[in-house]
């Protein structure tokens, strides 16, 4: 039985593409950066290609309100990011800060949210927060902490990939994250499960289950998707979630040389095949 919120869902979603991260000076060698382009100049060029990016940096350090207001002022006013949820909270959780550190997050991105560019704050938990009673019940605090933000949840154990979370979620509202990842023993599968109509929201890892495993992030997202690839995740998964989702987020973290952009751009092509609404391109 849908919900009154599902029920008035207009049927017209927005769809968000880009890539995890934008400063890898590797992409200047594979050509989707200019000859010499600076770090700091690379957000201002990576925005003419894409109308969103998903932060990476604020997994490693807390983000703090005045970097994020310059990066503002390097992108138009209709571009939206996602923000990776600080590592203090997800996977060096200290359970006598953890509430200081999710206040201090909440105030780092403040411009996003007065700017109204801020698109998800994603919640990126470990392949070994599995769902135990402790893990259940600090992921519940968190989101509780966290209340208020567009929040999205990427699980990376397989024993979260059940009806009563997707319940939880659903009830309060929080994204369910679908990914593309290889198919290894006790990963989180690839869904199309939404549970928020407010927003879906995919990542594309990349199928190197050679590398996945090897500690390397150059070999674990060292990654390059066809475009049958690409044409059955559409079909199969991100046109059932816009046709009962207001707003849709995906993004490529196969950054290994320059694939992520690739990737990225070939998708929205084929998007926009289907008739769907991409934005940032007529």
């Amino acid at each position: 039985m849908k919900t009154e919120k599902e029920n008035n869902h207009t049927g017209s979603c927005r769809i968000y593409v880009g890539t995890s991260g934008y400063s890898y000076t590797e992409w200047i060698d594979a050509g989707f950066y200019p000859p010499g382009t600076r770090s700091g100049d690379m957000l201002r060029f990576y925005a003419r290609r894409f109308p969103t990016t998903e932060l990476n940096y604020t997994w490693y350090q807390m983000p703090r309100a005045g970097t994020v207001k310059r990066q503002l002022s390097l992108v138009p006013s209709d571009f939206m990011f996602a923000v990776k949820l600080t590592r203090t909270l997800t996977h060096e959780i200290d359970p006598q800060r953890w509430q200081i550190e999710a206040s201090a997050y909440r105030n780092g991105i403040v411009p996003l949210l007065q700017a109204r560019q801020l698109a998800a704050v994603l919640i990126q938990l470990p392949p070994y927060f599995n769902r135990t009673p402790s893990n259940r019940k600090y992921l519940a605090s968190l989101l509780n902490k966290l209340h208020g933000l567009p929040l999205a949840v990427e699980f990376r154990h397989l024993s979260w990939a059940n009806d009563r979370v997707f319940d939880e979620l659903k009830q309060r509202q929080v994204t369910l994250v679908s990914v593309d990842e290889p198919d290894l023993p006790g990963l989180f599968p690839a869904l199309d499960m939404l549970t928020n109509t407010d927003l879906f929201y995919v990542r594309f890892h990349g199928r190197n289950a050679k590398g996945w495993r090897s500690g390397n992030l150059q070999h674990q997202f060292d990654y390059n998707y066809t475009e049958d690839e690409l044409s059955e995740w559409i079909e199969s998964k991100i046109m059932p979630m816009a046709g009962e989702a207001d707003r849709g987020l995906i993004f490529f973290n196969n950054h290994v040389s320059g694939q992520a952009a690739q990737n990225a751009a070939t998708l929205i092509d084929l998007l926009k095949r289907q008739g769907l609404e991409v934005a940032g391109h007529a």
